[in-house]
């Protein structure tokens, strides 16, 4: 089957449920058996880390079609819902650690990540590496401890776009006896297939282009069934979730990921294109553009490009770079991505592993589905408010 049918067709049955084409929604919280033996019979099962209908809290028939979907496109062997990004990333991070382990962060990896990183796992006795995000991956093994359970990557990065060699990472991690794990909010389930480079645990942001709606939060976890049982654990025991009518939403928009994600791949490759020869722009980075460092590797390994990027300005004041956000009109100011809408965002990069080299300050834009050409004239409109306020 090919994928723009997956794309419609997965985790839909309309015979179970009265020739309705979408599945419905299941507010629950409390689930009755039948009999003593049937309840027993779901405990057992639910403390195996299986589906089963026990209550609310561990998913409907609901979740589970959105599940089986994602499953479909990303591949893997279980999924599970939360109601974040944040949530499912908390989730996987203490899935798979005790005090006094360590684990292995890549240094370009979403701000929350980070914090929990450094706050809550440090609070429990774990300590996190950062490490070089162009890290050639033989040399990630001079920086596995014996304590070291875990590997956490993000391709490309946040806020600069680094490419990883998932593949090779995944090696090194697996040699060492590491779960690897990826955030693939970038690409979606679309443009990269983790689990044929090795992951073992993939995170999303289903928040992003899942939803592609602007209005849903919620988090994806997709994994291999040989770390799924420490997964499911850590998930009961954190009470996560997701809400039934937010994983309507998210059934909704994933439906349309196969016609929205190469507008947004070609509207940001764009723009990329433009402000590459803007004179206030340092650098871009955006992994399809044909000079970033990052190209081989996303055009060997990934299937498209989403939306978001990065440019590295010229050097400039604060008040000329608060005139250029100012001046747009089409890229509303705010800190998400994946819609349908235009987005920019002033970034700070932090780095411990490989300071961030830049000499001017750092902006992301996400590509939303407007004309690309009045997206430029934005754009421009912006660039001559800030060469007015220089």
């Amino acid at each position: 089957m090919k994928e723009a049918t997956k794309i419609v067709t997965a985790g839909r049955d309309p015979a179970k449920n009265y020739g309705v084409v979408n599945p419905p929604v299941y507010h629950a919280s409390t689930i009755l058996s039948e009999t003593v033996s049937e309840q027993r019979a779901k405990g057992i099962a639910r403390s195996k880390g299986e589906r089963g209908m026990t209550y609310g809290r561990n998913g409907t028939p609901t979740h589970f079609a959105l599940e089986d979907a994602i499953l479909a496109l990303e591949g893997g062997d279980r999924c599970k819902l939360y109601s974040s990004g944040v949530g499912a990333i908390a989730a996987v991070l203490l899935a798979y650690v005790k005090t006094g382990d360590h684990i292995l962060v890549v240094d370009s990896s979403y701000g929350p990540t980070r914090r929990i990183s450094d706050q809550l796992l440090a609070r429990f006795g774990v300590e996190t590496t950062y490490y070089d995000p162009i890290i050639d991956p033989s040399d990630l093994r001079d920086l596995i401890r014996p304590n070291t359970k875990l590997v956490f990557a993000e391709s490309p990065g946040s806020h600069t776009f680094e490419m990883q060699d998932i593949a090779g990472i995944a090696d090194v991690a697996h040699e060492k006896g590491c779960v690897m794990v990826m955030d693939n909010t970038w690409a979606s389930p679309l443009y990269f297939k983790p689990f044929e480079h090795g992951v073992d645990v993939s995170v999303q942001a289903g928040t992003k282009y899942i939803v592609g709606h602007s209005d849903v939060m919620i988090g994806t976890i997709t994994a291999r069934e040989e770390v799924w049982p420490a997964l499911a654990e850590a998930t009961a025991d954190l009470g996560q979730t997701a809400g039934p009518d937010d994983v309507y939403l998210a059934q909704r928009g994933l439906r349309t990921i196969g016609v929205r994600m190469p507008r947004h791949w070609e509207n940001g490759l764009k723009l990329a294109h433009w402000l590459h020869e803007r004179p206030e722009v340092e650098c871009v980075m955006h992994p399809a553009l044909p000079d970033d460092p990052g190209h081989q590797i996303w055009q060997r390994d990934f299937l498209g490009a989403s939306g978001l990027f990065g440019v590295s300005l010229q050097p400039t004041s604060s008040d000329a770079l608060d005139a250029f956000i100012d001046q747009l009109e089409l890229f509303g100011l705010g800190a998400s991505w994946g819609g349908y809408e235009s987005l920019v965002l002033i970034t700070k990069p932090t780095r411990v592993a490989r300071p961030w080299k830049g000499a001017g300050p750092t902006i992301r834009f996400h590509a939303g589905l407007e004309d690309p050409d009045d997206l430029i004239a934005d754009l421009a409109a912006g660039f001559d408010a800030m060469v007015k306020a220089s």
